[in-house]
């Protein structure tokens, strides 16, 4: 089955040389946060932290306190904070007026005389349609990219976890395209202020200038002019992307269209854009052996427990388990046969958060990127797609997914999934009430 999508994209993309020695994989999410904070103490020229929030929570404390201990330490460091400006300013989800982040953040600059800037970067004009989703922080030459934020459960600080992928790349050339980035396209924009600072401008006056920002975010890129063609070599690809039809969502398609033997995709969310789903059903009809790692629905960070009070945002994960459940069935010939394989993960209640791309042998895609509508048409996205035409990375990348894969369930056939009249009164009543207006449509294209 011939793909809309021409193979020849890839090839056509620059990319730093990288040696396989140059990425490191950190197992678990601790050891993301001891190494977090190593870098930062040893830190000597540059530390810029990405992250959709930063958690006033006891690692958000952790991290934030090294931030500052660093730049007091060599006041000369350049020490920049990006985080999401909705996400900073409001409380959590479902647990009522809050005060935001950036009062903590304003309080925590009071108490050092060094400064560490947090700035709050607006997509959109309002949350629902668009947050900065960027991932990767540049501490001098290195570039750690995790799809994780910054708080207790995604540094597994207390007693839970949120599993995700942890890289580290050694490349000047990547962490400066990283920092180029940042200096010329978000920091000099009207839009984006100091939330550590009193007084940030309400949200409401610069909707001007947000509209002007996300236009200037929709031609940016990450500058790869002196890196490298397709030359038989190991390359890492950096990738950026808002709003339809974005460089990145082609990579994505390209990289689907691209498989040959072997595709392994995660997701935390089920509910695909239907340019994914086409590219993974041409797969299929090729031949590929294709492999989805999935949270079960229970590991879903939105998933609240039946025996607590029901939330509109609680039926998510119960939303995107009717997907897969028609997506299973959809091909269950396929899952007969083992070319398909749908992997349910479930540790206890910790939570699953794994992004990210297999092809074949050759390409691996490090990205924050959920491959649902919301990412393909609302939030700032990027990743970093790495080239390895001689497989030398090849032993490290089978162990990741192997240690990945630990925890998880085969879905022999798709009447395994629950079904609506199977889940809690609460929500199969919720879901029920949308469907009949066709709401979840819309549901499935803003979460």
């Amino acid at each position: 089955m011939r793909s809309n999508f021409r193979r020849s994209t890839l090839a056509a993309l620059r990319g730093f040389a990288l040696s396989h020695d140059a990425i490191s994989i950190l197992p678990t999410a601790a050891d993301y946060r001891r190494c977090l904070l190593e870098k930062i103490a040893s830190a000597t020229r540059r530390i810029y932290i990405i992250a959709l929030y930063l958690q006033q929570d006891e690692a958000g404390q952790e991290i934030l306190d090294a931030l500052y201990a660093a730049k007091t330490a060599k006041p000369e460091l350049d020490v920049v904070v990006l985080v999401d400006w909705f996400r900073a300013q409001r409380g959590l989800i479902g647990a009522g007026r809050q005060p935001g982040n950036s009062t903590w953040y304003q309080a925590q600059n009071l108490e050092y005389d060094q400064e560490v800037p947090v700035y709050g970067v607006p997509v959109q004009t309002r949350e629902l349609f668009g947050v900065l989703h960027l991932k990767g922080s540049v501490i001098d030459d290195c570039v750690i990219y995790t799809g994780a934020s910054i708080n207790n459960v995604y540094l597994h600080k207390l007693d839970k976890y949120r599993l995700d992928r942890y890289q580290l790349l050694q490349s000047p050339a990547l962490a400066d395209a990283f920092e180029q980035m940042v200096q010329r396209d978000i920091l000099p924009s009207r839009a984006v202020h100091r939330l550590d600072l009193p007084s940030p401008p309400t949200s409401r006056s610069l909707r001007g200038e947000i509209k002007i920002f996300r236009g200037h975010l929709k031609r940016s890129s990450y500058d790869t002019r002196h890196g490298e063609l397709e030359n038989g070599e190991m390359r890492v690809i950096p990738l950026l992307g808002v709003g339809p039809r974005n460089p990145l969502n082609r990579a994505i398609c390209d990289l689907i269209a691209a498989s040959e033997t072997q595709l392994t995709i995660c997701t935390p969310y089920f509910n695909m854009p239907l340019a994914v789903k086409r590219e993974i059903n041409r797969a299929l009809k090729r031949g590929v052996k294709v492999d989805i790692i999935i949270g079960d629905k229970t590991a879903n960070d939105f998933f609240i427990p039946p025996d607590q009070p029901f939330k509109v945002i609680s039926a998510l994960p119960y939303l995107y388990e009717i997907s897969l459940r028609h997506f299973a069935q959809k091909h269950q010939k396929a899952i007969k046969r083992n070319q398909l394989n749908l992997h349910l993960w479930k540790d206890g209640d910790n939570t699953f958060h794994l992004k990210g791309m297999w092809c074949d042998q050759r390409y691996t895609l490090l990205t924050g990127n959920n491959l649902n509508p919301r990412a393909f048409n609302l939030d700032l996205e990027n990743a970093l797609l790495i080239d390895d035409p001689k497989a030398q990375w090849a032993e490290p990348r089978a162990a990741e997914l192997e240690r990945l894969m630990h925890n998880t369930r085969r879905v022999e056939k798709y009447d395994e999934l629950d079904t609506l009249k199977e889940y809690p009164t609460a929500v199969s009543t919720f879901l029920r009430r949308v469907s009949r207006v066709r709401i979840e449509r819309l549901l499935y294209r803003i979460l």
